[in-house]
C-alpha cells in the first residue's frame, strides 16, 4: 500500500508543479512577447508575431520532446533526446524565449537574464513534464527502472 501511496504522491506532486509552473511561463511569455514586438515600428504586423506564436510554439514543441521523450521511456528504447530536431526544437524554444525576456526591458542586465533563463527552464520542463504525469504507465516504468537498480550490487 505504500508504494501505491508513494506513486500516487508523485503524480500529484508532478501535477502541482505543472500547475504552477506552465501558467507561469505561458502568462510571462505573453507579456515579454508583447512588450518586445512594441519596440518594433508602428504598423509593422511583426509587433504581434512574438505575443500570438511564441507560447503555442513552446506548448506545441516541448510537449512533442516530451511526448516521443515518454514513449521511448515507456518503450525502453534509445532516449530521442539524442536526435538532432528534439533537441533543435528545444533549444530553439529555449533561445527564443530568454531572447525575448531579455529584449523585453529597457535596460538588459545579467539579472534579467538570468531571470529569463529560469521562468524560461521551469516552464519548459513543465510541459515536457505533461506526457509523462498524464500516462497511465507512469507507475510501471517507475517499477520497472526501480528493478533494475535495485537488482544491481551496490
Amino acid at each position: 500500500m505504500s508504494e501505491r501511496g508513494a506513486l500516487r504522491g508523485l503524480r500529484i506532486l508532478m501535477w502541482v508543479v505543472i500547475a504552477i509552473e506552465v501558467p507561469v511561463y505561458l502568462v510571462w511569455l505573453v507579456e515579454v512577447g508583447y512588450l518586445t514586438g512594441q519596440q518594433l515600428p508602428r504598423g509593422d504586423v511583426a509587433r504581434w508575431a512574438p505575443p500570438v506564436l511564441l507560447p503555442p510554439t513552446a506548448v506545441l514543441f516541448c510537449v512533442m520532446a516530451g511526448w516521443t521523450w515518454w514513449l521511448s521511456v515507456v518503450a525502453g528504447t534509445r532516449s530521442p533526446l539524442r536526435e538532432q530536431w528534439n533537441v533543435a526544437s528545444l533549444v530553439f524554444v529555449a533561445v527564443f524565449s530568454v531572447f525575448c525576456g531579455v529584449a523585453s526591458v529597457g535596460d538588459p542586465s545579467v539579472s534579467v537574464g538570468l531571470l529569463s533563463a529560469a521562468v524560461t527552464g521551469l516552464g519548459m520542463i513543465g510541459l515536457f513534464f505533461i506526457p509523462a504525469a498524464a500516462s497511465r504507465q507512469l507507475p510501471d516504468v517507475i517499477r520497472r527502472r526501480s528493478g533494475r537498480t535495485s537488482d544491481e550490487p551496490s
